[in-house]
This record gives structure tokens, sequence and C-alpha cells, in this order.
């Protein structure tokens, strides 16, 4: 893990050069630097980052302005730094593509633990794409109509097209297919696709189920396949098998 790539973005230099020098200390040598949203496209056009730590408020572009231009060319995740704390800011930043959210000021080592979990999870989620292990029993693909998933090619193909997918969006999706029918809450859906314990994550499991309705829903507004059981939690299911929803 230590030799994936990082990309620090933020317009005040001792933000970025405290956390580059936290994450050397940790044995992270592949780090880059921008100071401002430009100077992050640029980065992002000319290599690949297995982790973006953004800032929000920067002159010119900011990290919400850029996020949705970054994450149209990777599945990385993309971790939001800002002053700003309310709800709505947090979830603007979720709704457009930010896998992580922790406001200013902030503990350096917090923030480094929180990017080495990150990268856990997205360095896992490419391993279980990838990965030369076959498991007999497992179906080559599911399929619900509308949408198929592949799992050994880690594709997404909704209508006849492939769809992008972000690895976390990915992987939620995926375990909601091989657990089809099932009934999970919000924290039971962060515990077993996240990998960690529910700490009010409610809004990033809501969030990514909003972004799977995006990808494999006619309606988004009005779901068929994911749904909402009242009170309890989500399931998906088959074209037609809404009852008692």
């Amino acid at each position: 893990m230590n030799d994936s790539a990082i990309l620090l973005v933020d317009d005040e230099q001792a933000i970025v050069h405290m956390l580059d020098t936290i994450l050397r200390k940790e044995g992270f040598n592949n780090i880059d630097k921008a100071y401002s949203g430009e100077q992050a496209l640029a980065a992002c056009a000319s290599k690949k980052y297995d982790m973006i730590v953004l800032d929000i408020m920067m002159p010119g572009q900011s990290g919400l302005e850029i996020c949705p231009f970054i994450r149209r060319t990777t599945d990385a995740p993309i971790f939001f730094l800002t002053a700003k704390s309310s709800d709505f800011d947090k979830l603007t930043g979720f709704a457009l593509g930010g896998d992580d959210y922790i406001t200013k000021p902030f503990n350096p080592l917090e923030v480094v633990a929180r990017i080495k979990a990150q990268l856990r999870r997205y360095m896992r989620s490419r391993e279980d794409d990838h990965g030369s292990t076959t498991v007999l029993s497992a179906p080559p693909f599911y399929d619900f109509g509308r949408f198929q998933l592949f799992p050994e090619a880690g594709e997404l193909v909704v209508a006849g097209e492939p769809v992008s997918c972000p690895a976390l969006v990915y992987q939620l999706l995926l375990f909601l297919c091989k657990n089809e029918g099932r009934i999970f809450t919000k924290s039971e859906l962060y515990e077993r696709v996240w990998g960690e314990t529910a700490h009010g994550e409610d809004n990033t499991v809501m969030v990514h189920i909003h972004r799977i309705r995006e990808r494999i829903e006619q309606d988004p507004g009005k779901p068929e396949l994911l749904v909402n059981v009242r009170g309890i939690g989500y399931k998906l299911i088959r074209p037609g098998e809404r009852n008692g929803t």
C-alpha cells in the first residue's frame, strides 16, 4: 500500500506540506502536491492516483467544481478537506463523488489514519475485481433484467451499455446482488461493505444508494430494483417483485 500514488490539493501550502511530511514518515513516498483546482486537474490528466485529498474552498476552481471532472477519469477515493461542516455541505461533497470528509481544523494523525483506511478499502476492491481466484459456486454474472453485473470483469452493464462505477459504489451493488432479496439496515451495509463499525455513517450509505439508483434505475426517483423497506432498510429485487415494500 505504501507505493500508492497520492495527490494532495490545498491552496494552503502549510497544510499540504504538513500532510506530505506525516505521510512520508508513514512510508508513503509517491506523493504529488497541487495548490489550486487547475493544478489538480492537470495532475490527474497526466497521472493515475490511488488517493486524492482535495480541499473544497480554493481560489479559482473549487474542490466541488473539479471533483466531477476528476471522478470521470478515476475510481480512486477522493477525500475532502474543508472548513465547511454542515450536513448539506457534506452531502454535496458525497453526491459529487467524494468518499470521505473531514473539517478544518483537524488532527493530522486522524487524517492520515483515515487516508490509510480509504486506501486499504480501495486496494482490496481492486484485488477483488482483478484477483485470479475463482469461486466455482459463484454465478458468472448477475442478471436483473435492466442491468447485469459481471464480477470477474468488474463491469456494470445497464440497458445494454457499459456504465462506469466508482469502486465503493460497485462493491455495494455487488454485495446487494449477492444477497438478492435480503433487507439490510444502513449500519449493516456500512459494516459489511466499508468493513468498519458504523458511527453515524447513514449519510454515506444513502449517498451510495443514490449513486447506484442513478445507474440502474429507469427513474431513480421511483426505484423498482433497489428499494427501501420503510423503517427497516434496503434490498435489491428483480423487476415486478416490489410487493410489501
